[in-house]
């Protein structure tokens, strides 16, 4: 897979809705909630194309790590 065809799965990743994120936070988990409240405030996912691939990765990872925590 080319750089950028991996730049467009990792922005289309982060590009995933917001509107069910709250709903599946755990009710009452304040680490929870704070993630989901962040990622409120979390940028396009257009820059994604602008952050070096292991940036990209690592938020990618992040990002998914933390929503399945909280589901």
């Amino acid at each position: 897979m080319s750089a950028v065809a991996t730049r467009f799965v990792m922005a289309a990743a982060l590009a995933i809705p917001l509107t069910g994120c709250a709903v599946t936070t755990g009710a009452g988990d304040a680490g929870c909630a704070s993630y989901a409240e962040a990622r409120l405030s979390r940028p396009d996912a257009e820059t994604v194309a602008k952050v070096p691939p292991d940036w990209a990765n690592w938020i990618a990872d992040l990002d998914d790590r933390m929503t399945g925590t909280c589901r």
